[in-house]
């Protein structure tokens, strides 16, 4: 089956235990459909970059699936009709990163950003 990966919005006035039992609810709708939900994160309460619905924030998770696209259509359809979800975006995955996602990586593990040193090394050269 192809593997996907999920990020859903929920707003933000929503409990943590709301916002995580959202996560289990579209797990089940996947589960009930053929598909299973490899992985799961809750990233927390997040500030957007801009406005959606009169909200300045929002709940982030992500899901990992190995689906049918139909049982991934399915769960897409459901999060645009519920009310607590603001946004879905599913992308089309070759393989499953293992590990935590890059938001849930500390700063040190995600290792250096490459031109940036580059860029302070000439500054500092002039």
């Amino acid at each position: 089956m192809p593997l996907y990966e999920h990020v859903l919005i929920a707003r933000q006035d929503l409990s943590n235990t709301q916002a995580e039992g959202l996560i289990e609810h579209f797990s089940t709708v996947l589960a009930d459909n053929g598909g299973k939900v490899v992985d799961n994160e809750y990233w927390g309460v997040r500030t957007l970059a801009y406005k959606i619905n009169k909200n300045r924030k929002g709940h982030y998770a992500f899901l990992r699936s190995d689906a049918p696209a139909d049982a991934v259509q399915e769960m897409e359809r459901l999060a645009r009709l519920h009310d607590d979800v603001m946004r879905v975006m599913t992308i089309r995955v070759d393989t499953h990163e293992e590990g935590p996602s890059v938001q849930m990586q500390k700063r040190e593990e995600r290792g250096e950003r490459g031109d940036r040193g580059e860029r302070r090394e000439r500054r500092e050269r002039n």
